[in-house]
């Protein structure tokens, strides 16, 4: 199954490769509330002078972004498809709308995904260096030594990274290709997720007459996105508070070093709305994104909010509320998630950090009060992540809902190193023993 896996990343990349090469390529965010396209122009390698933004930064394949749209999701639950007529035409809408917008048809496509019950682990190998210096082979034979644990039964490998390389006694390097050496560790972080989840993406996918170029989780991306590069650096964690699951990753060395989700978000507080108010789930979310929030005062005992429905009882369709008595059901559910949260990022070791930032990004952090409400159960350091600057990018699709499609953009542009990119021997298919996420972060950090 491993060497099917690595084979199948290999072609995805190749065809990401010569996407670009021919200087265009779509990326699409996949959520339970909407599915996001932008379509995305390559220029080559910007030079250094114009390194004055993400995506025109030094080292990075300089693009920019030519068409964008985004679509109400149909057939999407808890981030993963639910019904594929439904998902297909929700899809195609966005994809269409990109690229009417670019005015350029679009045949590779990289996709990004929450949900599907992710699990992390940390693995590590080592090896003794072939030659004077590291080679590509010597890492790719120490990636092949890793110990990868039982996924067990319908699982698979969506992110396999190298976060950290140890040289004889240096530890802490990003990259040893080329450094003097003779003993070569590595540390990976390998995410996997539910193998139906993937199989229903590419097929929905190919139903809509595209090549997939590239998978990503939803949390890594956002991540990438939202987290600014000392947080990245230092240690932070990134809250993606989507509509059918709250996306939880964990970066330290610029990589990201734990992934998990919560099966709850938005959707279930505009649920909560919907049957503690009797009201329609349209009108229901209509009133959470104008008048929600997590913290009452006296003013909004005051401030009324008039529902009005057709069911044809004159007093119900006709009747107010106060914002109190809209954030009494709101605050339950967020601090549910909120609570959540918090035992995912402690069973990580997340407090063991140099650093405990937290970033609050999607849809769900525009809730008012919410970064207040979220420091008291999740720690003083949090603030609310926009996503990265980037050429091209309409007003419209900069807000933190965007965060996972823009992360996807400077994934697809600049990918970390992957177990898959490199030449991994045949008989040297690593090996099976289980050494979990939360242990390893805790030890080697």
């Amino acid at each position: 199954m491993m060497k099917d896996l690595y084979s199948a990343q290999r072609a995805m990349r190749n065809m990401r490769q010569a996407a670009m090469q021919r200087g265009v390529v779509a990326v699409l965010d996949i959520g339970t509330n909407k599915v996001a396209c932008l379509v995305l122009k390559f220029d080559g390698p910007a030079p250094e002078h114009e390194a004055d933004g993400v995506g025109t930064m030094a080292g990075q394949s300089r693009f920019r972004v030519i068409g964008a749209a985004a679509t109400r999701s149909r057939g999407i639950r808890f981030g993963e498809i639910d019904g594929m007529v439904e998902a297909e035409r929700a899809i195609r809408t966005a994809l269409q709308g990109a690229q009417k917008m670019a005015q350029v048809r679009v045949d590779h496509v990289i996709a990004s995904f929450s949900g599907a019950e992710p699990r992390s682990y940390g693995v590590s190998g080592q090896v003794e260096v072939a030659g004077e210096a590291v080679s590509e082979q010597d890492i790719a034979q120490v990636l092949a030594r890793c110990d990868l644990p039982d996924f067990g039964e319908g699982r698979e490998v969506l992110h396999a990274q190298p976060v950290n390389f140890a040289l004889d006694h240096r530890s802490g390097l990003n990259d040893p290709r080329g450094q003097i050496g003779k003993r070569l560790v590595a540390d990976m972080h390998v995410l996997t997720v539910q193998q139906t989840a993937i199989q229903n993406l590419l097929y929905a996918v190919k139903r809509c007459d595209l090549e997939l170029a590239g998978l990503a989780s939803s949390s890594y991306v956002s991540g990438v996105s939202a987290l600014v590069e000392d947080e990245r650096e230092l240690g932070a964690a990134c809250i993606d508070l989507g509509a059918g699951s709250s996306g939880v990753s964990i970066f330290l060395k610029k990589h990201m070093i734990y992934a998990d989700s919560v099966r709850l978000g938005g959707d279930h507080i505009t649920s909560d709305i919907s049957k503690g108010l009797s009201v329609p789930h349209a009108f229901a979310e209509r009133i959470k994104t104008i008048y929600g929030g997590v913290l009452a005062t006296g003013m909004d005992d005051r401030e009324q909010i008039e529902i009005t429905s057709e069911t044809g009882d004159w007093e119900h369709d006709r009747r107010t509320v106060s914002r109190s008595e809209l954030i009494g059901i709101i605050r339950p559910r967020v601090e549910e998630i909120l609570e959540d949260v918090r035992d995912r990022l402690v069973g990580a070791g997340f407090d063991q950090l140099p650093s405990q930032q937290i970033v609050l990004t999607g849809g769900g952090s525009q809730l008012q009060g919410l970064d207040g409400l979220a420091a008291k159960i999740l720690g003083p350091q949090v603030r609310v992540g926009r996503p990265l600057r980037v050429r091209g990018l309409p007003q419209s699709t900069s807000g933190p809902e965007f965060a996972s499609v823009v992360g996807l953009c400077l994934h697809a542009a600049h990918p970390q190193d992957e177990w898959w990119d490199f030449e991994m021997p045949h008989d040297r298919y690593p090996a099976r023993s289980l050494k979990r996420a939360v242990r390893w972060v805790r030890d080697n950090w």
